[in-house]
């Protein structure tokens, strides 16, 4: 992921109103981020505990999505839709995003099962158990990598495109 400013994070959002997005507080040590460590960028608000944020690139350019963790809380654990890792050591959550533009305005939401805190990349990275003899595990951790990337952009551009 390329470098990000302030300003492209807070202008990059597709659906937040303008309040909601000259109001969100940027993840801690924002001005310190590994960049080319990232698959993208997402973060919980240290201050509105209900709200998370998720910044993935689309077509060369930032897509920022607002999200608002359900007050319902799951009835079994479920399985992260972004990592898809079944041994997970985290929480998963609801999240539902309204979509953009005039669907948005409608009250058209969307929601899907995430890692509380977005532990996806750490865990899209362990190296997985031996499934069988000759199994190739640092191709399979190449997959998942390349899968949470495509996951997340899907479902950005599944928020953005609505319209």
């Amino acid at each position: 992921m390329h470098a990000l400013t302030e300003k492209d994070v807070r202008s990059s959002f597709a659906n937040a109103s303008l309040r909601e997005r000259n109001s969100l507080t940027l993840p801690t040590g924002f001005d310190d981020l590994d960049w080319d460590a990232r698959d993208f960028l997402a973060w919980r608000d240290p201050k509105l505990a209900p709200l998370g944020y998720v910044v993935a690139i689309l077509d060369d350019r930032p897509v920022g999505i607002l999200l608002r963790v359900s007050d319902q809380p799951t009835r079994t654990r479920p399985q992260c839709s972004w990592c898809e890792d079944v041994t997970l050591p985290n929480d998963v959550v609801f999240f539902s995003a309204k979509r953009s533009g005039q669907a948005g305005r409608r009250g058209d939401t969307v929601g899907t099962l995430v890692c509380a805190r977005y532990e996806c990349p750490r865990n899209v990275r362990k190296l997985p158990p031996l499934a069988y003899p000759g199994f190739d595990r640092e191709a399979a951790r190449e997959r998942r990598i390349v899968a949470l990337r495509e996951n997340v952009v899907n479902f950005v551009r599944d928020i953005r495109d609505s319209d």
